[in-house]
């Protein structure tokens, strides 16, 4: 049964992020995921304002992260941030370069 958005999570911009892991060992990628999302979530204008999931196929290296941010101010305040410089450039060599950012759209969700 699909339940209906509330208005803050249907003006949300939401982004996926994709890539094959290439370069470097899962574990210290994970641990600087972690650090990412720990950053976010210690970062008093940003908590409540950023989602972040990271999500990896189970059975190969391509790599999923989900983003959602409730507005321009969170996410120009998200990018100017070094720990988010940082972890994007990191990004970009764990996958060799090739990383694709999609801007996508929630229809609906479960509660």
């Amino acid at each position: 049964m699909m339940t209906h958005m509330t208005n803050r999570e249907r003006h949300m911009k939401h982004f996926m992020i994709k890539y094959q892991f290439k370069h470097g060992t899962t574990e210290a990628w994970h641990q600087e995921i972690g650090r990412f999302i720990k950053a976010i979530n210690d970062d008093p204008e940003l908590k409540g304002r950023i989602g972040y999931r990271c999500m990896k196929n189970r059975d190969d290296g391509n790599y999923f992260h989900l983003a959602s941010v409730t507005d321009d101010v969170a996410q120009k305040t998200l990018q100017s941030r070094d720990f988010f410089k940082h972890y994007t450039e990191m990004t970009r060599k764990v996958a060799g370069g090739e990383v694709t950012v999609t801007p996508i759209e929630v229809i609906d969700q479960t509660a």
